[in-house]
């Protein structure tokens, strides 16, 4: 099977800076780190030229702009954003839609429709998402330039990889050689609990992730 680089989203390490977390993630044997924009703009070039290891996704959060992976519209009861979501990625050449539940993002046909609008239009599938509102993230992986890998269930978006997840990653790598996929793995687990998403420890969990997809590329 396909060897892919894996890396490791900084919100693993919750608050701690760019130049602390990509050194965290050398050391725990990752290959790139997957941090916000704004924080790698607070870096110098030389800064960022010592990094402990490459940036391989920037991410800019709710902000759609060009070249960065933006989270999908937060959708209340009843919302439908879609015609902004369309016009804000349409405005934003080469920006990335990570779907997400509870947003304009949050099911194959939604994000088909959103694809189909904007020219171009290309994903970071996080496994864990897609899994949480209860669909298979492999049939998105047509669609993605970024991947984040993550254990989850209906109702259930942070699983430690031994769990009984709805995640199959030995589906997830096939699919992914089957498409001569290029792009970068990153594991991701976060400890948010403002945001219903509260986790113990998610540097464990994405270190026994990171031996899980490795063992499995082997």
């Amino acid at each position: 099977m396909t060897r892919y680089p894996v890396g490791v989203a900084s919100v693993v390490f919750g608050r701690m800076g760019v130049q602390e977390a990509a050194a965290r993630a050398a050391s725990l044997g990752f290959e790139h780190l997957d941090t916000s924009d704004t924080a790698l703009e607070s870096l110098d070039d030389e800064e960022r030229a010592r990094l402990a290891v490459p940036i391989g996704e920037l991410l800019s959060g709710p902000d759609v702009r060009p070249n960065r992976t933006a989270m999908a519209l937060y959708e209340r009861r009843g919302e439908d954003r879609f015609d902004e979501a369309v016009d804000l990625f349409t405005r934003n050449p080469g920006a990335r839609l990570e779907p997400g539940p509870r947003s304009v993002a949050d099911s194959i046909a939604k994000i088909e429709a959103l694809v189909a609008a904007v020219p171009g239009l290309r994903l970071t599938v996080d496994t864990g998402h897609v899994a949480s509102w209860g669909e298979d993230p492999v049939g998105l992986l047509h669609l993605a330039d970024h991947v984040q890998l993550r254990q989850a269930a209906k109702g259930r978006p942070q699983l430690y990889p031994d769990e009984e997840g709805d995640v199959d990653f030995v589906a997830v790598l096939r699919e992914l050689e089957r498409l001569d996929y290029r792009g970068l793995l990153s594991v991701e687990y976060f400890d948010l609990p403002d945001y219903g998403w509260p986790l113990d420890d998610p540097e464990a969990h994405a270190i026994a992730m990171q031996a899980h997809i490795r063992s499995l590329m082997a």
